[in-house]
């Protein structure tokens, strides 16, 4: 559900016997867990979780994950979430990055994972795969027309093999920024979320090709170690 603050922002608040989700977990308020029945890599994921502020932030505030936090750092650095916004978002699921968009003022919001994902505010959202006929349509439909904003925080599941991922992970990147060049409006903006390594020129070239300034970015909320990083592509030169 969604409240306005008294100057009229929308503001998420989850109902209050709810327990948000964090990176696709249920952390809860810092449930008790019994550590000697998890794995080594899952009791380092707890550890890591219950030591993360921006965690217990995104948890006050109602947010499904942390990840919302790099959009909002995004936005405040790019300014790519404009009120009345027309805004697609590729790989939704928790919510985190709908739950930011619906709070900036978009005017339409549409999501598709291949998770289900919890409504958020009139922001439609569907299960399934973008790639799949008939998908891109029903997301530009779901709208109202060209969308002025294509976001991405897609990312392939991980192998532990650094360079598969990244190579897995630009690939989706790819296919997000095409679609991005075959719908969004003139002057419309990108965001999606790559790995760092060698294989991104061509993803590069073609961002380049059809917008007129591209950024790359880490945000303070991405963690130090992680490999990842985001593209900012402004100003859609058209089809």
């Amino acid at each position: 559900m969604s409240t306005e603050d008294k100057d009229g922002k929308r503001r998420w608040k989850p109902p209050q016997d709810s327990r948000a989700p964090t990176d696709g977990r249920t952390m809860g308020k810092r449930e008790k867990v019994r550590k000697k029945t998890l794995g080594k890599s899952s009791r380092e994921w707890v550890d890591r979780q219950l030591r993360d502020p921006y965690v217990r932030r995104a948890q006050e505030a109602g947010y499904r994950a942390r990840a919302a936090y790099k959009l909002l750092e995004i936005d405040e650095k790019f300014h790519v979430l404009k009120k009345g916004a027309r805004v697609i978002d590729l790989g939704c699921a928790p919510g985190g990055w709908t739950q930011v968009a619906f709070e900036k003022g978009a005017g339409a919001i549409a999501g598709v994972d291949l998770l289900p994902v919890d409504p958020v505010g009139e922001a439609k959202l569907f299960m399934g795969d973008v790639a799949e006929p008939g998908m891109a349509q029903k997301l530009v439909a779901a709208v109202g027309g060209a969308p002025t904003l294509v976001l991405s925080d897609m990312a392939a599941d991980t192998t532990g093999h650094r360079q598969t991922d990244h190579i897995r992970t630009i690939g989706l990147a790819e296919f997000a920024a095409q679609f991005a060049i075959d719908h969004l409006a003139k002057g419309g903006t990108f965001v999606a979320k790559v790995f760092q390594g060698g294989a991104q020129g061509e993803l590069l070239e073609m961002l380049k090709a059809n917008f007129a300034d591209v950024r790359h970015w880490k945000p303070p909320a991405s963690r130090p170690e992680s490999p990842e990083t985001f593209m900012i592509a402004t100003g859609f030169k058209g089809r």
